[in-house]
């Protein structure tokens, strides 16, 4: 089998396909000395102000940050937050049209941070099914565009993007279609469980721990119950593989009716674990698009999760940064 290494090089010019809630994350950061008069709360004095993309968002910055190309199919507000998003979203060159402007409001979320410890969150929202317009907008976008992708991932924040007739669309779209590769497009889908009757068909999802206790119905202490736990998520679903996320305890795998591979954590220091779930299936969608097996492409995105929980906030990997953290031997 090929070195990690020699796969990096090969997500460049790959194309992504992202399909999920976008979000508008912003940062009030300062510093808090004293209580206010009018309630027992700490006043902040803010010093910085900071957006940053979130969401399905993250996942195209990540995508981007390895190489990869990636355009967004979601839905943003008619309002000046959804102004701000297309502004951040445009350094990264050419977004297509996937994105959908709607009546409802861009989701944003307000964290105000005083000497680096969060201290409240705001959250702005209106979630739920999208107006039949908007959704009508996006439907069109998954049965025209599908052809120019290499990979579709699927970004779901239980905000309304990922529901039956989105995902009933995507996979009528995906059968027979195939990338510019020639090769099936894979399906990765970093999933929610409330929409877990929504997400069949994956190439592989990735829950994390909780996640996959919670879709699976099944208690998982360690690795008691963690073959069981996939084996159900897969049945039930009927995708091919399944990735639990395990923080420290690092991956497991499920392909097909092979053997669960264990995947040891390669993370020398763990900071935040923010986004950690985006730079995985990232990586993971540009490794199966790249021609990567599936254990090649996991590996992949448990050293670039290694290196983002080592930095503080929503983060990504360069490919310098990754090819610096994979060895040299071959798998």
């Amino acid at each position: 089998m090929p070195d990690l290494r020699a796969i990096v090089p090969r997500f460049t010019g790959l194309r992504v396909l992202v399909i999920g809630d976008i979000i508008l994350d912003h940062f009030l950061r300062g510093k808090a000395t004293r209580i206010s008069p009018e309630a027992p709360v700490p006043v902040v004095n803010v010093h910085k102000e900071e957006y940053l993309l979130g969401g399905s968002a993250n996942v195209l910055s990540n995508i981007v940050s390895l190489g990869g190309t990636a355009e967004l199919c979601g839905l943003i507000g008619k309002d000046a937050m959804g102004d701000k998003v297309l502004q951040l979203i445009s350094a990264f060159g050419d977004i297509g049209t996937g994105i959908v402007r709607s009546t409802r409001p861009t989701i944003l979320k307000t964290r105000v941070l005083a000497q680096g410890q969060q201290i409240v969150r705001i959250d702005q929202e209106e979630t739920g099914t999208p107006p039949s317009d908007s959704l009508q907008q996006l439907v069109d976008y998954l049965e025209h565009n599908l052809h120019r992708f290499d990979a579709v991932m699927v970004s779901d924040y239980a905000k309304g993007i990922v529901n039956e007739t989105t995902m009933q669309t995507l996979r009528h779209a995906l059968e027979g279609e195939r990338g510019r590769s020639g090769r099936p497009l894979p399906l990765v889908i970093d999933p929610k469980p409330i929409n877990m009757p929504h997400l069949t068909g994956a190439t592989i999802i990735t829950p994390n721990h909780h996640e996959a206790m919670q879709m699976s119905a099944l208690p998982i202490r360690g690795e008691e119950n963690l073959l069981a736990a996939a084996r159900t998520i897969q049945d039930e679903l009927s995708c091919t593989a399944v990735l639990i996320t395990r923080g420290e305890a690092g991956m497991a795998l499920l392909e097909g009716d092979k053997p669960m591979v264990l995947i040891p954590t390669v993370a020398k220091e763990v900071f935040d674990v923010t986004g950690a779930g985006d730079t995985v299936a990232a990586t993971l969608a540009l490794g199966l698009a790249s021609g990567a097996g599936m254990i090649e492409a996991a590996m992949l995105a448990n050293h670039a999760a290694g290196l983002v929980v080592a930095k503080v906030g929503t983060a990504t990997v360069s490919v310098p940064e990754l090819l610096a953290a994979l060895p040299n031997s071959q798998i």
